[in-house]
């Protein structure tokens, strides 16, 4: 993915779509920094529908490209934050009372 409209700086993503306990560990992260250098990236993105391991956690925080990782839990948060993949179907607001108004 291209960060900037001319393709000066580049994102590599990766996307796993596992089970719920099947977890990424440190081998996956590892393979892909390696991919990363490999082409000569310093930023890539690993998303999965599960977990990272807390040696895939500990390992990504050191290395110097320092991927990021998104779990399940953290994707779902973005799909909704930006409306991505989600559709609204109801809104309402929430009323409290003024206070100042009855002084």
């Amino acid at each position: 993915m291209d960060q900037d409209p001319l393709g000066l700086d580049q994102i590599y993503i990766q996307a796993k779509r596992y089970a719920e306990k099947n977890t990424v560990g440190r081998e996956a992260i590892q393979a892909f920094v390696g991919a990363l250098h490999g082409k000569g990236a310093t930023k890539g993105i690993f998303i999965t529908t599960s977990t990272f391991t807390a040696g895939a956690k500990d390992y990504a925080a050191v290395v110097p490209s320092r991927p990021v990782l998104i779990d399940g839990e953290r994707l779902v948060a973005l799909m909704l934050k930006y409306r991505v993949g989600v559709q609204v179907r109801q809104t309402f607001d929430v009323l409290a009372v003024d206070e100042d108004f009855f002084e």
